[in-house]
């Protein structure tokens, strides 16, 4: 039963109780602490929350910082994105080049038309570029190239509002980054396309992150189909949040066959990790 998981399953082998990273609440108590300073919050917009394709109710995923003008991927609820910029430039990065993650690209002409900007900046890994040009933007799929120039991923790179963005691998078939945003006073982090376990090695670049955005495409009892798809179930999500200490969690790339607000069963996990919920497209969140 998925609420019968304890701290015990959480833990991995050989470590006790009063270990570093045992499942403990300090994540939480430092957010808290942090939101009780009056600082001011920054918002993340959830355009798009579906995975490989949209549905009635969710788009593909696509994640945006209306503050310092940032897109995490380019799903196909990028044409959502004209509402809420704030900027005169638009930076997008990439965690993969497969279609529910680049469509969105197609439609920069909409946008630009809505919202006309100075600079749109396409961030990635130098074969997923490659693969956007070559093939999404050939002539014989879309012969009209949107106005964007491309950058491969950088280290590190430095966004408005003192946002400090780097990268991580993650595994998924192709391949595919997570992010992690550094701002003086709070973190955030980005990672979908891969299968959660507290023993991959991605955990240890989102520790201790106020706000996680982790993909959630499958509920409890899938493990296999997920492992084989490069994608996650609910239960191994709650454990590496408290594995990893954030102070909360928002599930994103639902399988789009599966319908309603709540396609994984959130509550039978809150006994792992109380502070996670699914995402609906346009949700806003402060952090």
């Amino acid at each position: 039963m998925v609420g019968g998981w304890t701290e015990e399953l959480l833990r991995p082998a050989g470590m006790t109780a009063g270990s570093k990273h045992c499942c403990d609440t300090r994540g939480m108590r430092r957010n808290r602490s942090l939101l009780q300073k009056g600082r001011t919050a920054l918002k993340v917009v959830i355009l798009g929350t579906a995975g490989y394709r949209p549905n009635d109710h969710r788009q593909t995923t696509c994640v945006m910082l209306p503050e310092s003008g940032v897109l995490l991927d380019a799903g196909t609820s990028i044409y959502r994105a004209a509402e809420y910029l704030t900027t005169d430039t638009l930076d997008i990065f990439l965690s993969h080049a497969h279609l529910d993650h680049i469509f969105g690209l197609t439609v920069l002409h909409d946008l630009l038309h809505l919202r006309p900007l100075s600079r749109v900046t396409l961030h990635a890994e130098a074969e997923k570029l490659a693969a956007v040009e070559q093939h999404l933007f050939h002539p014989s799929l879309f012969p009209v190239r949107p106005p964007l120039d491309t950058e491969i991923l950088a280290a590190e790179v430095q966004l408005a509002c003192g946002g400090r963005l780097t990268s991580f691998p993650v595994v998924h078939p192709g391949g595919a980054r997570g992010y992690r945003i550094d701002w003086p006073d709070r973190s955030l982090a980005y990672v979908t396309d891969t299968t959660a376990n507290i023993d991959a090695p991605y955990v240890q670049h989102i520790q201790g992150v106020d706000l996680l955005i982790h993909e959630c495409h499958l509920p409890d009892g899938k493990d296999k189909f997920a492992r084989l798809t490069g994608h996650s179930c609910l239960t191994p999500v709650a454990q590496v949040a408290a594995y990893a200490e954030v102070g909360r969690v928002v599930l994103i790339h639902m399988n789009p066959l599966a319908e309603g607000d709540d396609p994984l069963g959130v509550d039978n996990v809150k006994s792992i990790f109380p502070h996670i919920e699914v995402a609906r497209d346009r949700q806003e969140f402060e952090f």
